[in-house]
């Protein structure tokens, strides 16, 4: 067989998009993958040349191993869905209520599989090795890539890189950023214990909600005057609970939230900051509290040196009208356990399209994506490997 990886994955751009479709039709959430795991096995089996190994029950890693050593490249794709009911009317819609691939993650899948399929084939080209990475439970922290790093799985790995379909950039564009690409994503749990009684005899009371409201209205304070303007930074509230009747002041209300930011040292202050507000205003009115923060994903980091070989490698084949240099984003990413071992590169890959009327954002019960995007997905991965391994 002929090495020309353009040919090589439009050959397999058919299959590609079957793939896509089926995963798409049959999403499973977060380490609940186990049909889906057991689907992309058998499927990386068919290729041969490959050695398969589950480092954890609904993951799979499938290594192939070159005919003379060399530098390991790693290739991660994310298996997992959401808990969102499809609105979309296709023929591939989600065939499971309240479950659906919003988020490109069966695009994902089915890239990394063509790249699989393609490279498999030219094991004896190989100098070094091709680790393929099929991620489980990417969308719910602790997340998926923390216990396949623990289990060993990405040990050894020279580089390793990552591709993520992007609804808001022009199909077939790609997304370059050197540095820090995705923010942290942690979460606060806030108890406020106050004192009930009767709505008519609030001066009865220790009332959590009054309370709760001026915490609430403080924490937002955090960013404006605590950080620089240059910093980026989101402390959200997101969920409130208290009261079961409208006459009734309840003992608690209970606040949780997600903070988001880029820099390690802000990051650390936050919790602080919060608790700070939360003992000040709950001291002031005689009440208590309790206070929990949940570390999630640390940022993206992308390596400079692996960005270029990226960058290089798509301008040398689709030239500088297809590069977007993006800014940072907000939306967390546990890509970035695998940048605690070895050097790497997310990538973004623009997928929206208003022509065909993909333009509803990620996590959204009608996001969809143009499928032309997945045979450059394809393209680049191999590309890439073909820069890192066989040359």
């Amino acid at each position: 067989m002929s090495w020309n990886a353009e040919k090589l994955a439009a050959e397999v751009a058919e299959q590609v998009v079957a793939w896509r479709r089926y995963l798409h039709q049959h999403p499973e959430l977060s380490f609940q993958e186990d049909k889906t795991s057991q689907y992309v096995y058998e499927t990386l089996e068919s290729f041969g040349n490959l050695e398969l190994s589950r480092p954890t029950k609904t993951s799979i890693v499938a290594r192939l191993i070159g005919s003379e050593p060399g530098k390991v490249l790693g290739i991660r794709a994310d298996i997992d869905a959401l808990p969102i009911h499809e609105e979309n009317e296709v023929p591939y819609a989600s065939s499971k209520p309240g479950v659906m691939h919003a988020c490109g993650h069966d695009g994902h899948t089915a890239m990394l599989l063509g790249a699989a399929k393609i490279l498999s084939g030219y094991k004896d080209k190989i100098k070094g090795e091709v680790r393929f990475i099929f991620q489980h439970a990417e969308e719910l922290p602790p997340g998926g890539a923390a216990e396949i790093v623990r289990s060993g799985a990405a040990d050894g790995i020279d580089s390793i890189i990552g591709i993520h379909l992007a609804s808001y950039l022009p199909v077939g564009k790609f997304g370059v950023l050197y540095g820090a690409l995705t923010s942290s994503t942690d979460r606060f749990d806030i108890t406020i214990q106050g004192k009930g009684g009767h709505s008519s005899q609030p001066e009865m009371t220790v009332d959590p909600i009054v309370i709760g409201a001026s915490v609430i209205s403080h924490l937002q304070q955090i960013v404006s005057r605590n950080v620089s303007a240059l910093d980026k930074v989101v402390i959200s509230v997101t969920m409130l609970n208290a009261g079961t009747a409208y006459n009734i002041i309840p003992d608690t209300l209970t606040i949780t939230g997600s903070t988001r930011c880029f820099d390690e040292e802000i990051r650390k202050n936050i919790p602080i900051w919060i608790e700070k507000i939360v003992k000040g205003i709950t001291d002031a009115h005689g009440a208590s509290y309790e206070f929990t923060y949940s570390l999630g994903y640390t940022s993206v980091v992308n390596d400079q040196n692996v960005t270029k070989l990226m960058e290089d490698t798509i301008r040398e084949r689709w030239g500088d009208e297809d590069i977007v240099f993006i800014d940072p984003v907000m939306p967390g990413e546990d890509f970035s356990e695998y940048l605690k071992k070895a050097p790497g590169c997310f990538i973004q890959l623009g997928a929206g399209n208003p022509e065909k009327g993909f333009t509803y954002p990620h996590h959204h019960p009608r996001f969809d994506f143009d499928e032309d995007c997945l045979v450059r997905g394809v393209e680049l991965f191999i590309r890439a490997a073909e820069k890192v391994v066989m040359e």
